[in-house]
């Protein structure tokens, strides 16, 4: 059964000099529990007629209705059923209507005492505001729902209300047709006694009513306000992001701005990874000048209990007292005491900055003095630690990025280098072999005098070819691990007369400068590998010997570095390095010179040859000049082997040992 008639709108026809009026909800529920409360506070026995829209709104009510049946036994309530409504006799009546009713969008409370009486008559307004104004979704909400209606304390409206309502009744409850019409009797077919009524009720409830819609609009601003602050800081940072990919300069921006959002007396941002041991302050904000400030301090992460359960647990952590005694149950705060007492916390949040799981940083926040945390504040430092993380991670792509270019703008420097010098270390010898057979070839009576220049010259440059291929194949091998090593104990001033031999075959093809060896005596062996070992020491004399004058002079030597290590160094007079450039030229395909414009041959190959091979052998090698025409000095270190260490051979002595020690601090300032 459903009746489309409103009760409103037969109230008004039978009553034409009313006027109805506008009200929210909010209003209606003030004006409802005050005549409520105006009949739990009298000892009358009363007629009450509510009508809720739907049964989840008389639920909210229902313990009140309960209270108000064991007062007077005419008690009607109507709703429209969701779950568990039904019409009942029991304290009270329950009336359920359908839900297509008009009843379903009115609401109702009559009530009529022996000497007042005062009705609510509402219907809610259904028709939408301009475009734009209001959206459906938002009359749902209570504080935008409107009803337009009746309150009056008039009897003769309170009576008509009452009468339509039981009347609406009677067709939904036929059964109860004698307990409505002893209601009809005793309430509506008589006027009630007037009376003053106690405005008193009424206006406290609408007064708390609008002291708690007052607090709930404060509330509301708080929340608006929270939002808006992290949502300043987030930007804050996002345009940091925008305007540099740098972690510090946006650390600079967020420590301050959330520092000072959030009130704090200290507030420290700072990268860390679960693993670490310690990290030095770079960003701090302090709010007091009289705080000792971290910045530059060394800040211990290995005993700093809330970081390593932070990197455990990646959840943020609040201290409202370091203090007290159980300020954390999960959390010995007693070997952070002493920093507590030096840094002056009384209140300590520390919050992690996570991306997927991996821990990138830590945000921390002190108070001097105890205090709580709020719920909004930790929202905000967490919105603020989630826009660091992916901060970070954008800085730590575009810096792989960066390195990936610099990779790729390396190996293009290398192919060109390649292409270049093995164009012209390659077509060179080539020419001159193709120039010499052609000539054997379509001269037959050529002297054999020059016959044998032309042969001697295309073995020459055959040679030639043949250590560059044999060059590019020994550092593929060095590069990819494919090289065996026969390591045993070695002689080090055997290697350097072998590696001299070598170079003073050549003497007679070009002038050499001056080379001289001064090895101390009785060296300790080393553990390497001969062949590889004469190698590296051939090549660098031969770098030497390259770039110095005939009348320059080339020096080496060889001493113990440290005890279980033997430096040998080879020194020249020539051309030097520039300082900017003492690590790249240990790189494949260097030219000091540039590939098209050398005064010397070479692939390039040589001294990263003479790394790799240092390297494996366990050894370090480094270059050492003052500049341009100052000589330069190749230094590289080789293990001793092991009978000699259990020799024990005995420490320099007098200007020998103070020169081992300015080589060994010399190595350690090149090797940074």
């Amino acid at each position: 059964m459903s009746i489309q008639t409103s009760v409103l709108g037969e109230l008004l026809q039978r009553s034409t000099q009313l006027r109805p009026q506008l009200y929210f909800k909010s209003s209606l529920t003030a004006l409802s529990h005050a005549m409520e409360d105006q009949v739990l506070a009298s000892d009358a026995q009363p007629l009450i007629i509510a009508s809720f829209q739907k049964e989840r709104f008389y639920r909210q009510e229902a313990h009140r209705y309960e209270r108000i049946a064991a007062i007077t036994p005419h008690v009607y309530v109507l709703a429209a059923p969701e779950t568990s409504f039904t019409n009942a006799s029991r304290d009270y009546e329950t009336i359920a209507f359908d839900p297509t009713d008009q009843l379903s969008r009115e609401w109702h409370l009559v009530v009529i005492g022996p000497k007042y009486s005062t009705c609510l008559i509402c219907q809610e307004r259904q028709n939408l505001p301009a475009a734009g104004a209001e959206t459906p979704h938002l009359l749902a909400m209570d504080q935008t729902r409107r009803f337009e209606g009746i309150w009056t304390f008039d009897p003769e409206v309170s009576r008509q209300a009452a009468e339509i309502l039981l009347d609406r009744i009677g067709i939904y409850r036929p059964e109860i047709a004698a307990k409505l019409a002893e209601a009809k009797a005793q309430f509506v077919g008589q006027m009630p006694a007037t009376r003053d009524v106690d405005p008193d009720p009424f206006a406290q409830r609408l007064v708390t009513y609008l002291q708690a819609g007052q607090y709930k609009l404060q509330k509301a601003y708080r929340s608006i306000a929270a939002k808006e602050q992290q949502e300043r800081l987030v930007n804050l940072i996002t345009s940091a992001m925008r305007q540099s990919l740098d972690p510090n300069e946006i650390f600079k921006v967020a420590v301050n701005e959330l520092g000072a959002a959030m009130q704090a007396d200290r507030c420290l941002i700072y990268r860390g990874k679960a693993t670490d041991r310690e990290v030095t302050i770079s960003h701090e904000f302090l709010s007091r000048a009289n705080l000792p400030s971290l910045l530059g301090q060394i800040w211990p992460l290995a005993n700093h209990r809330l970081f390593q359960a932070v990197a455990q647990q990646q959840e943020s952590i609040s201290i409202v007292n370091t203090q007290a005694a159980n300020s954390n149950d999960s959390i010995d705060l007693a070997p952070l005491a002493e920093q507590i007492q030096r840094w002056q916390i009384g209140a300590w949040l520390i919050v992690p900055i996570v991306y997927q799981g991996r821990l990138l940083g830590v945000i921390e926040l002190h108070q001097a003095e105890p205090q709580s945390w709020s719920t909004d504040g930790l929202g905000l430092v967490e919105a603020v630690a989630a826009q660091l993380g992916v901060a970070l991670i954008q800085a730590e792509s575009y810096a792989n990025l960066e390195d990936l270019n610099q990779q790729l703008e390396a190996l293009e420097r290398t192919r060109s280098n390649l292409i270049a010098i093995t164009g012209h270390e390659l077509r060179t010898p080539l020419s001159t072999i193709q120039v010499c057979l052609e000539s054997l070839a379509s001269e037959p009576d050529m002297l054999p005098e020059l016959r044998q220049v032309m042969l001697s010259t295309a073995l020459t440059d055959a040679e030639r070819m043949r250590k560059l291929v044999q060059d590019f194949i020994t550092l593929s091998r060095l590069e990819s691990g494919r090289v065996e090593w026969h390591l045993e104990p070695v002689a080090i001033d055997e290697c350097v007369t072998l590696a001299l031999s070598s170079l003073r075959t050549r003497q007679s093809e070009t002038q050499l400068p001056q080379v001289t060896a001064e090895m101390m005596r009785e060296l300790p062996p080393v553990r390497a590998d001969g062949e590889r070992l004469v190698e590296v020491l051939s090549k660098l004399l031969d770098n030497a010997c390259k770039f110095t004058q005939p009348d320059g002079t080339v020096l080496i030597t060889a001493q113990p570095n440290g005890g279980k290590m033997l430096e040998v160094t080879i020194a020249d007079t020539g051309r030097g390095i520039e300082p900017n450039r003492l690590e790249t030229v240990f790189d494949r395909f260097y030219q000091e010179e540039g590939a098209l414009r050398r005064t010397t041959g070479g692939t390039g190959l040589g001294l990263a040859i003479c790394r790799q091979i240092v390297k494996g052998l366990g050894g370090q090698i480094w270059a050492e000049s003052a500049g341009r025409d100052q000589g330069s000095r190749f230094h590289f270190t080789l293990p001793l082997a092991q009978e000699s260490l259990e020799l024990n051979i005995p420490a320099l002595n007098g200007s020998a040992e103070k020169a081992a020690k300015r080589r060994a601090s010399r190595k350690r300032a090149a090797l940074g």
